[in-house]
């Protein structure tokens, strides 16, 4: 199944292609110079879509080097997830639920970005915001709201949808309920 999953940014006719060597080196193809993996990092925060191939081969290692960066910024000293979460993940990878986890997940941070992004537009600065969650909290309990609910509505239909996938294949097998 992942093998067909591919980001917006490999199917994009403009991204930018990094080539990436057995020595390690990253090679921008736009700039025709080496980058590191913080620069890297400043295309993707800049929303520049970008492929990384491998030299040699040709093969698309965009998801390691994103892994990489993740990796980098979690070790660095204020990390975004806790070990209980990056653990949880970890037991979804071969579970009957990974497409659907790896799903989820994609839709809420999509969701979280699209929230941002709102907020941004309005001139939510991240200092005003952080202003703002210190000084409305019942403000912010509606916004936080809003967003679980969107939450729990996504989950509610996943739950559904397995349910409903489940009853499928046991009466296909003749052991329906």
């Amino acid at each position: 199944m992942q093998e067909n999953q591919t980001s917006t940014a490999q199917n994009s006719p403009r991204a930018r292609v990094i080539k990436k060597y057995p020595n390690r080196r990253l090679y921008d193809t736009d700039t025709s110079t080496y980058i590191t993996l913080s620069e890297v990092k400043a295309l993707v925060m800049a929303s520049e879509p970008i492929v990384v191939r491998d030299a040699k081969t040709g093969d698309d290692l965009t998801r390691s080097i994103l892994l990489q960066i993740i990796l980098e910024e979690e070790a660095g000293g204020a990390p975004m997830f806790t070990e209980a979460v990056l653990a949880n993940i970890i037991r979804f990878y071969g579970h009957a639920m990974q497409g659907s986890m790896g799903a989820s997940l994609e839709r809420n941070v999509q969701m979280f970005s699209d929230f941002q992004a709102r907020m941004a537009e309005q001139g939510a600065t991240p200092e005003l915001w952080s202003q703002f969650l210190r000084m409305q909290p019942t403000v912010m309990q509606g916004m936080v709201s809003s967003y679980l609910g969107q939450s729990q509505a996504m989950l509610t239909q996943m739950q559904e949808q397995m349910h409903k996938q489940t009853e499928q294949m046991l009466g296909a097998m003749g052991l329906k309920r």
